[in-house]
């Protein structure tokens, strides 16, 4: 059974009450605690040694990265963090150097998004660390981007680039806060999800909760350079590779020249591509030169 299996098992039967606005399945789940224009969201995601750093990994690094996944799935629904609990499991023979510098680099993250860690949990484990947060933050009700939205004909977007973020990019990704929040406030944002299983994963989310298929085209596909670096065809790594923590989203098409011209004004720094478009019928294509192919590539899964 892999992690999408288990999670469909585990949440089947969930209790929900009169705050649940959306429960399990998203990015983060959103809850109406009676704010005049605002919910509130909530996520929780954790970091743990040898799966998502080694045991030589800076641990400022390990801090930002720990923090920066919540912040990256606030982002994927347009809304603005607020505040963080820290979960730290750590041996017995524990360095208290090493969790003080993890410390430093969560703290360096939150305070850039205003983000306030206001306590947690220490606990011991087992043979390796791990790090759990919980983030709160808001979104406004008219804004509020959920992956089922996608409607037939939408162009799909994605910032930034994708694949081999085991070089580097995935311990000091910056969250796009700033731009999804942008993107909300100026375009008709129909779905969106950030890119933390891999591309064809991550769309297949979209795809699947909105009842509708998708079609790619490969050379728009922005492939990161340090793609390069490893051994894999870079296709197969831009829709593959995890931890790349990107922006994918669709938008109507009529506003895709629209959004290209301005976010070069926004964001001459960060890249974004439009990369293909939402079809009717259920089904996963990529064209790819002067062939045409099914995408069987599924992104990176746990237990699998």
């Amino acid at each position: 059974m892999n992690e999408f299996e288990l999670i469909g098992l585990l949440t089947a039967g969930l209790p929900c009450n009169d705050s649940t606005i959306l429960g399990a399945g998203d990015d983060c789940a959103v809850l109406d605690l009676g704010l005049p224009d605002r919910w509130l969201l909530f996520k929780t995601d954790a970091v743990v040694e040898g799966i998502h750093y080694t045991g030589t990994t800076d641990p400022a690094k390990v801090g930002h990265k720990a923090l920066a996944r919540c912040l990256s799935d606030v982002a994927a629904m347009a809304g603005k963090p607020v505040a963080a609990l820290v979960t730290l499991g750590l041996p017995r023979a524990y360095d208290p150097k090493w969790a003080q510098a993890v410390y430093a680099g969560m703290n360096e993250l939150a305070r850039r998004y205003d983000v306030a860690i206001v306590g947690g949990e220490t606990t011991t484990v087992p043979e390796r660390t791990l790090l759990s947060v919980a983030l709160l933050g808001t979104v406004d009700k008219k804004t509020c981007i959920k992956r089922s939205g996608a409607v037939a004909g939408d162009a799909i977007f994605v910032t930034g680039e994708l694949g081999g973020s085991i070089h580097g990019k995935h311990l000091d990704f910056e969250p796009r806060i700033e731009q999804a929040q942008w993107l909300a406030a100026h375009f008709s944002m129909h779905a969106m999800i950030d890119v933390s299983d891999g591309l064809a994963g991550d769309l297949r989310h979209i795809t699947n909760s909105s009842g509708l298929g998708a079609e790619l085209l490969a050379e728009a596909i922005p492939v990161s350079v340090a793609v390069r670096k490893g051994s894999r065809p870079p296709m197969q790594a831009a829709l593959e590779d995890g931890e790349d923590f990107e922006l994918l989203f669709t938008i109507p098409a009529c506003e895709a020249v629209a959004l290209l011209d301005a976010w070069k004004l926004q964001f001459a720094g960060v890249k974004i591509s439009c990369i293909g478009r939402i079809t009717k019928n259920p089904g996963f294509i990529l064209h790819e030169g002067n062939r045409t192919r099914d995408i069987q590539e599924h992104g990176y899964t746990h237990f699998a």
